[in-house]
């Protein structure tokens, strides 16, 4: 079986743009999930994972590396993973498979697929040191405001933000406090206490 693969980081992210040809699968899956979400513990990667076990996924094909995953080691031991079980991935727009024709391991794609793994993990850390230093200058000039104290917030308007939101959506679906921390980059108090109200509703 000849499988796609997608991934978004939110829900309100589509994947059109990484299905151009998806008629020429018998599958596709998607995720729409962190990508520092390690690959097998995502519930497209798990159902990916159930295919390759049974012998019946042949070939997977993925957009770009860094749909599947954010995380060098992580990437790379999902390679592993397929290498071992001799099942070719295959990076569509960067025309890369780690198998050869002969199924042996792609030297000049692990090179390749290596140093793409480190500037999307570079990426990632850079987004979020930015996001930190835009916090703290905003803190030097008393600018960066969190909630009065002593004021209250109605349960539905916590509930609506669009983050909250978002995580409320990932309780509902099954996945982890810690795992949706990371998606959503909210705290995981601020998760269990998402968790409580809107599931009492």
């Amino acid at each position: 079986m000849k499988v796609l693969y997608a991934r978004v980081s939110t829900l309100e992210q589509n994947t059109d743009r990484q299905k151009v040809n998806d008629k020429d699968y018998q599958l596709v899956i998607e995720d729409k999930c962190s990508g520092v979400i390690p690959f097998f513990e995502r519930n497209g990667g798990k159902e990916i994972r159930t295919l390759s076990e049974s012998g019946v996924l042949k070939e997977l094909h993925v957009w770009q590396l860094d749909r599947l995953g954010r995380n060098l080691l992580d990437i790379l031991n999902t390679i592993s993973y397929f290498n071992e079980k001799r099942i070719c991935i295959n990076f569509v727009s960067q025309g890369l498979k780690t198998l050869d024709q002969n199924g042996k391991e792609n030297s000049i794609s692990k090179m390749v697929l290596s140093i793409l793994g480190v500037i999307g993990e570079m990426e990632r850390n850079q987004t979020k040191e930015r996001q930190f230093e835009g916090i703290q200058i905003a803190k030097m000039k008393n600018k960066y405001l969190g909630r009065k104290k002593g004021t209250n917030e109605d349960v539905n308007q916590f509930l609506s933000k669009p983050k909250n939101k978002q995580a409320l959506n990932y309780i509902k679906r099954g996945y982890k406090n810690s795992e949706i921390a990371k998606i959503v980059n909210l705290n995981v108090n601020t998760i269990t206490k998402i968790k409580k109200l809107g599931l009492a509703k």
